[in-house]
């Protein structure tokens, strides 16, 4: 059984790309990644909702946002330290508030991103 179980948007060029360098890193293979484009599997939520905000379970525990990251991040032994940092309520609220000043520009940086595939 995974520890990690991460919901991606598939057909988002940034966020496949970023999946990728994550299994690169999660060499362990700690994390299930679920293209929620491509699957046909159960969700925990609606698959609208999933592609808005990036999601994880970490155990029982079901995360958005940078808290998901975060989750996930905990399951890499390399950045093991930022995902335990962003359990301190100030680092993650910064973290945060960073997701979703990308979440803003996302659509442009997706834009950019398909030129280059």
């Amino acid at each position: 059984m995974k520890q990690v179980v991460v919901w991606f948007d598939g057909s988002c060029p940034l966020c496949r790309r970023e999946i990728e360098f994550m299994r690169q890193l999660d060499k362990a293979e700690a994390i299930e990644f679920v293209d929620v484009i491509a699957t046909e599997a159960d969700c925990p939520l609606d698959k609208g909702l999933l592609l808005a905000r990036f999601h994880a379970l970490e155990g029982e525990h079901l995360y958005s946002g940078a808290a998901a990251f975060a989750a996930m991040w905990r399951a890499i032994p390399v950045l093991r330290p930022i995902g335990v940092a962003a359990k301190n309520t100030y680092v993650l609220a910064a973290l945060e508030w960073l997701y979703v000043a990308f979440l803003r520009i996302r659509p442009s940086l997706q834009k950019l991103a398909s030129r280059f595939e």
